[in-house]
């Protein structure tokens, strides 16, 4: 069986009713993965008064009841760190991705990507060169982050080199698909936004009313696929 170790790792208190276990600095596919890993892991312990694991691009939060523990006994925060260190104190089966290639479809440019042109420019690429080394290349769901239902995807393609814009802006339209940093995201609801905005996509990411609230799994990889306006009104979802 493969094995992946969590280790060097960092265990630090976040208020009085969370603990953070940090795995890394970067944000890359192994981090990732070993995130995944250990978060699947501690889902199967048993751990006093846990509420909720939730892993991010490089640490895992673990949410707990610190009623579930005795005073006497110190720190509630201390006493799951330290269960923590135990049972992560071996290496871990590494997590095995869904095997789910999802093909997200994007309209480039345009009113759909404003910032497509200024990218292609910065990378020193045509828009062309820069519509195909974003969709060609599969990326994996790294985590859920910024807004409900925001998926982040990596490693982008190296050639892509751009970072935030210097401007945010005040308003970006749901399905709005940015790049900044290495990662590529889908706002999946309309609000601000610093990305790079190259594309949109029709499909809905997250609703409140259906179960599960996201449309993707953590372990999925994607690949954008290039569509015209018009197919991108003809595959245009109701957002909830």
């Amino acid at each position: 069986m493969q094995k992946i170790s969590p280790e060097p790792l960092v265990i630090e208190p976040v208020g009085d009713r969370c603990v953070l276990i940090r795995l890394g600095q970067g944000i890359d596919l192994a981090t990732s993965q070993k995130a995944h890993a250990v978060t699947e892991f501690l889902k199967t312990q048993r751990i006093p008064g846990l509420n909720e694991v939730v892993p991010a691009f490089n640490s895992v939060a673990v949410h707990f009841n610190p009623m579930a523990y005795a005073m006497d006994d110190g720190l509630p925060t201390a006493q799951v760190a330290q269960q923590l260190k135990q049972l992560l104190a071996t290496d871990l089966p590494a997590r095995v991705g869904t095997g789910r290639l999802v093909e997200i479809p994007a309209c480039y440019g345009g009113e759909f990507g404003p910032d497509l042109e200024e990218v292609a420019e910065r990378s020193g690429l045509t828009v062309e060169q820069t519509i195909a080394l974003h969709s060609e290349r599969a990326m994996a769901l790294y985590t859920y982050f910024f807004a409900p239902g925001n998926p982040f995807f990596g490693p982008l393609h190296p050639d892509l080199r751009v970072g935030r814009r210097a401007s945010p802006r005040t308003r970006l339209e749901a399905g709005s698909v940015g790049i900044a940093n290495g990662l590529s995201t889908v706002y999946a609801s309309a609000s601000p936004g610093g990305w790079n905005i190259i594309a949109r996509t029709p499909w809905t990411f997250f609703d409140v009313h259906q179960d599960p609230p996201v449309r993707l799994q953590l372990g999925d990889e994607v690949r954008f696929k290039p569509i015209t306006p018009s197919e991108f009104e003809q595959m245009r979802e109701e957002r909830a």
